[in-house]
């Protein structure tokens, strides 16, 4: 087979290994730009942990909503697998997608125990919030189920 040419015939304008190189250098800027974000995101989470008044609730409420961002920011590992496997790794992203959406429903939740002045509109809106969040979670964790049962199978 040719250099140009993919597996099923057809030619390629651009060689496979350019298309290649330029996808890893892609990969390795995000990588770098995602580390950055997470160490930017932890310090300035400590600093708005120690400067939230009062300490209790709303700044334990904003350091765990703040923790749970940085834990988001693990899509890093995804990315550098990619280089050492080759192939995205679905159950990473899907684990971060159930973290994403906790991270929703504990703020909602605590919005709704700090904010006791809500209108009857906003708080049933942010109920429904909650419930869509959790509705997403369990999907999120039944999708992990298959994709765990699917590598097993295999």
């Amino acid at each position: 087979m040719a250099k140009n040419e993919s597996q099923d015939g057809e030619k390629s304008i651009i060689p496979a290994k350019y298309v290649d190189v330029v996808e890893d250098v892609f990969h390795a800027i995000l990588a770098i730009s995602l580390l950055g974000i997470g160490i930017g995101a932890f310090f300035y989470s400590g600093k708005r942990l120690i400067e939230t008044q009062p300490f209790f609730p709303n700044g334990m409420i904003q350091g765990v909503n703040d923790i749970l961002f940085i834990v988001i920011l693990e899509i890093l590992r995804t990315v550098i697998s990619r280089f050492t496997d080759g192939v995205y790794q679905l159950d990473k992203f899907l684990i971060i997608g159930v973290i994403a959406a906790v991270r929703h429903i504990l703020t909602v939740g605590a919005s709704l125990t700090l904010e006791s002045g809500k209108s009857d509109t906003a708080f049933e809106r942010s109920i429904y919030e909650m419930g869509l969040n959790a509705i997403i979670v369990v999907a999120l964790v039944f999708a992990i189920f298959l994709s765990k049962s699917a590598h097993r199978n295999r």
